[in-house]
C-alpha cells in the first residue's frame, strides 16, 4: 500500500514518503483516494473477492440473518424458498413479509472488500494506476498527464480483465446456447 501511495505521489512530482499516515497532506489525500478506488473496483465483484452459495445462519433469537461486515454486496440465491430477500445495511430484509426476521439460514452470493495487501498483484496494479490518474486530476489537473495516465489505466484494466477471464475458465461449450446449436448438429434436430 505504501508503494501504491508513493507511485501516486510520483504522478504529481512529489517525493515518496517512508510510511503511511505520514502527515503530508498530499500523501494523506493519496491514501484516501487509493482506498476509495480500491472499494469502487472491488464492488464490481471479481473472481478473487466473490463467493457463491455462502450459507449465512440466522440469529436464533431474532431470526435475523447478518451479512459479514466486509461484504460490499450480498445477493440471496433464488433457492431461499422464494423469499424476496435484499440487503439492507448489514442484514437481509424480507420484502415479501416486510421484516428482518427471516427465521432460517440464507444462501447468498457475496462480494467482499479485501485489504489492499490481500488483492492479487494484477488488481493492485490496476487500482494503483487508476488512483494515480484520479489523484493527479484532482491535485494538478494537467490534460497532458491525464492522457498518458488514462492510457496506462486502460492497459492495466485490459490486463486485469484478461486475468479474470483466465481465472473464470470460460469455455464456449459451457454456454447453453452453444450447446443447443452443437447438439442440434449432432442429433439432427
Amino acid at each position: 500500500q505504501l508503494e501504491a501511495v508513493n507511485i501516486m505521489l510520483s504522478a504529481i512530482g512529489e517525493m515518496p514518503v517512508n510510511s503511511l499516515q505520514s502527515g503530508l497532506v498530499e500523501a494523506e489525500l493519496a491514501e484516501t483516494i487509493l482506498g476509495q478506488v480500491s472499494r469502487s473496483v472491488q464492488t464490481q465483484g471479481w473472481s478473487f473477492n466473490r463467493d457463491s452459495g455462502v450459507i449465512l445462519s440466522h440469529n436464533g433469537t431474532t431470526g435475523e440473518v447478518a451479512i459479514p461486515v466486509n461484504a460490499l454486496s450480498a445477493d440471496s440465491v433464488y433457492e431461499n424458498n422464494g423469499n424476496n430477500l435484499i440487503q439492507r445495511g448489514q442484514k437481509f430484509w424480507d420484502r415479501t413479509n416486510l421484516t428482518y426476521n427471516i427465521g432460517k439460514a440464507v444462501k447468498a452470493d457475496i462480494t467482499y472488500e479485501l485489504d489492499f495487501t490481500d488483492l492479487p498483484s494484477i488488481a493492485r496494479s490496476y487500482i494503483t494506476v487508476r488512483a494515480a490518474r484520479i489523484f493527479q486530476d484532482r491535485v494538478v489537473g494537467a490534460d497532458t498527464l491525464h492522457g498518458f495516465q488514462k492510457t496506462d489505466e486502460d492497459q492495466a484494466l485490459i490486463a486485469l480483465k484478461d486475468s479474470e477471464a483466465e481465472m473464470q475458465d470460460h469455455n464456449i461449450f459451457n454456454n447453453y446456447d452453444v450447446f443447443r446449436v452443437i447438439d442440434r448438429g449432432i442429433n439432427g434436430a
